[in-house]
């Protein structure tokens, strides 16, 4: 099974490719990608697989292959958004859909997986378990669409689920894993500071928003100094500050946002407490009213340790030309709605490197730039093949 499933996915390298550039020359956004959706379900049309659309939130796709003989049940999560990104990218393949773009590398995460589903359906009477091809909708977005498919109960059948991320830390053919807390946790916040409005020059008649609302993204900053455990991780970025105003007028509101990344559960409790307190103390200290939203967007990614350990053995095992190094990556500080996959089963979120040839210093996913070796689509295919052969012991 194992080697027919290399032979197959190399035969279909192109293929792959082929997929990935269409897709990336028709991207669309998270919540509205429809046509995506409706590209990836006739893609399995005449295959004999039960296919459910609309699933979660949003057009969520899952695809089941059942196996010849009972065993394991494990998913396998791709995500097909794209971002509100124009593109600058010099590739004959660039987005058709001005202001939109595949710079995350969703992409390459569906085309692998089409190849590899497909295969999996032909080999299925050889598979000992039922496989659950996961096409999510919309992971830039909070609420995202992982949250909603495991709410929608269509996995709770599901031992474990195994996704990728397309990453440019390394040569295609570099594959790397990371047990425990491996991706932040994200929340959104937002601050409507209102004072009392005045003449420049009689501030003692007003109440300036402006100078609170300084104050607060100052003292925001000592939650992260001053009350987060050193060896513990968070980060706390106000982005967007709207006091816009005349320059003789004092301003009787501001707006703030803020985004706050952390690696832990703990870590997140501790940061909303403590941007709550600043908040109400806000209101004491000068005279304001403060009207806060605070979101918990994506929890952190915890990779299950021993089922990683696992991951990790099966891909050094390989012994495949295309697979050359597996190694520990960092925890990353992007946030990844596959954390909720991972919540409730135990589960692996690893990395494919996918640095561009000849490239020193590549783009980061997100960048307009951004490119991928489309040599890494088969490593990709390879990997998480591996992974699936060796969970259900298949030589």
């Amino acid at each position: 099974m194992r080697s027919k499933l290399m032979e197959m996915l190399e035969s279909r390298k192109d293929e792959m490719i082929e997929i990935r550039r269409h897709l990336h020359e028709n991207p669309e956004l998270s919540f509205k990608e429809e046509k995506t959706a409706q590209y990836i379900v006739d893609f399995y049309k005449g295959k004999d697989v039960d296919v459910q659309s609309n699933v979660g939130n949003g057009y969520g796709i899952i695809v089941t292959i059942k196996g010849g003989k009972p065993g394991k049940n494990i998913g396998l999560r791709a995500d097909f958004d794209a971002l509100p990104i124009v593109e600058e990218t010099d590739v004959p393949y660039k987005s058709k859909n001005e202001g939109v773009m595949h710079a995350c590398g969703h992409d390459g995460h569906t085309a692998y997986l089409l190849v590899l589903a497909d295969c999996l359906i032909q080999l299925k009477d050889e598979i000992p378990g039922t496989i659950k091809i996961i096409h999510q909708h919309a992971e830039e977005v909070p609420p995202g669409g992982a949250k909603s498919i495991v709410e929608s109960g269509v996995l709770d059948d599901l031992d474990h689920v195994f996704g990728i991320h397309l990453l440019p830390m390394g040569p295609a053919g570099v594959v790397g894993y990371h047990a425990g807390y491996s991706f932040n946790g994200r929340a959104y916040m937002k601050l409507v500071i209102q004072g009392r409005g005045g003449h420049g020059s009689s501030p003692h008649l007003a109440n300036d928003a402006i100078v609170a609302g300084a104050h607060f993204v100052t003292a925001t900053q000592t939650i992260i100094s001053r009350r987060l455990n050193p060896f513990d991780v968070g980060v706390i970025t106000i982005g967007s500050f709207d006091g816009k105003g005349t320059f003789n007028v004092i301003k009787d509101s501001v707006e703030l946002e803020g985004d706050i990344r952390y690696m832990t559960i703990e870590t997140r409790e501790l940061i909303a407490k403590e941007i709550k307190r600043l908040a109400k103390g806000l209101e004491e200290e000068f005279g304001v009213t403060c009207d806060l939203t605070y979101e918990n967007d994506y929890p952190p990614v915890y990779n299950d340790p021993e089922v990683t350990e696992k991951v990790a053995q099966f891909l050094k095992e390989a012994n495949d030309k295309d697979i050359q190094e597996v190694k520990e990556f960092p925890a990353l500080p992007p946030s990844e709605d596959f954390a909720y996959y991972a919540e409730k089963f135990p589960s692996c979120f690893f990395y494919i490197a996918c640095t561009p040839k000849g490239v020193e210093k590549p783009y980061f996913n997100h960048n307009p730039k951004f490119d991928i070796d489309e040599d890494a689509l088969l490593v990709a295919a390879k990997a998480v093949g591996y992974v699936v052969c060796g969970f259900y012991e298949l030589d």
